[in-house]
């Protein structure tokens, strides 16, 4: 299983929001597709970030009008990513370093990051169980 690259180990594609979207729409965008974070990319598609659950959370915590804030204010821009064809063992490795809970798999084209899956240790596990 350790071996398995990305794009063998994925499960589902990427769910986008664009930075000036509301956290209101992220936050109805990731309750309908029970996820827990969405990738956020520029009008072109690109990489621009990440916004979680927890973001969300902390929004609401520090402001009365969470819902009509800008993902761009409450996304991380700095993302963890990996290559379709990088090796599952690579995703632990990344996971576990950096205490974080997804990486962003990426096609690079020309000097920016086209987004193509979020592995997740959810995703891990998944593939753990089917391997016994």
């Amino acid at each position: 299983m350790k071996t398995m690259t990305v794009l063998e180990a994925k499960r589902f594609g990427v769910i986008t929001c664009k930075p000036h979207q509301t956290l209101m729409a992220s936050a109805c965008m990731m309750q309908e597709n029970n996820i827990s974070a969405l990738v956020v990319v520029d009008e072109e598609g690109f990489l621009a970030g990440v916004i979680t659950r927890t973001d969300l959370v902390r929004a609401c915590f520090e402001r009365e009008d969470w819902e009509r804030q800008l993902v761009r204010d409450y996304m991380n821009p700095d993302v963890i990513t990996v290559r379709l064809d990088d090796p599952l063992i690579k995703v632990m490795e990344l996971l576990i370093d950096r205490h974080i809970h997804r990486v962003i798999a990426v096609e690079p084209i020309g000097d920016k990051l086209k987004p193509k899956v979020v592995l997740s240790a959810a995703d891990i596990v998944y593939h753990m169980a089917r391997c016994q």
